[in-house]
């Protein structure tokens, strides 16, 4: 119900104001969040393989920051772009994400250095183990974890209420957002 106020809420703000809330909230609930499947979705023969991971950081520009298992191949053998895929889960939260976008391994020493002080948990990284991988988020799907418990008498009356007056709304499915549009507006 909360986040039906706040989708109504968003269709009255400027178009701006919008996407910072919507970068502001999801910065929030990946943090919450705290660690996601990495999927490198890639069509190229040497590619990330599939793992956990722990996020460290989701900064003001859509960008999610984090350390993976350093591949035992060269990095300048992989692509320096490529497509991601995040699904983050966390046990007893009632919401997971879906995200997508672009990655790229952060290889250049200057850029490492510039931007690793400013990361909390850089203590145990180690260029010999880890790599750090940056995503720029394109898409997020949010859903809501369908509980076991069964709804009051009060929430079924809503529930009955909005698909009488919205018949054709589905009843679940992902909240989509889109962070990286901004730019291009």
């Amino acid at each position: 119900m909360a986040l039906l106020l706040d989708i109504l809420t968003y269709s009255f703000k400027p178009n701006y104001l919008v996407m910072d809330s919507q970068k502001t909230y999801l910065q929030e609930k990946i943090k919450n969040l705290g660690s996601a499947i990495f999927f490198n979705q890639s069509d190229a023969v040497l590619k990330l393989p599939t793992s956990i991971v722990r996020i460290i950081d989701v900064d003001e520009e859509g960008y999610i920051w984090f350390f993976m298992q350093r591949p035992p191949q060269q990095l300048n053998e992989f692509e320096k772009e490529f497509p991601v895929r995040l699904d983050f889960f966390r046990k007893g939260l009632d919401y997971s994400l879906q995200v997508t976008g672009k990655g790229c391994i952060v290889r250049d020493p200057e850029e490492l250095m510039v931007v690793t002080p400013f990361l909390d948990n850089t203590k145990e990284f180690n260029p010999e183990n880890l790599v750090l991988i940056r995503v720029k988020m394109t898409r997020a799907d949010y859903f809501d974890n369908i509980s076991g418990h069964k709804p009051s008498w009060l929430q079924n009356a809503i529930q009955s209420l909005h698909s009488w007056i919205f018949p054709h709304a589905p009843s679940y499915g992902p909240i989509t957002y889109y962070p990286g549009m901004c730019e291009v507006i």
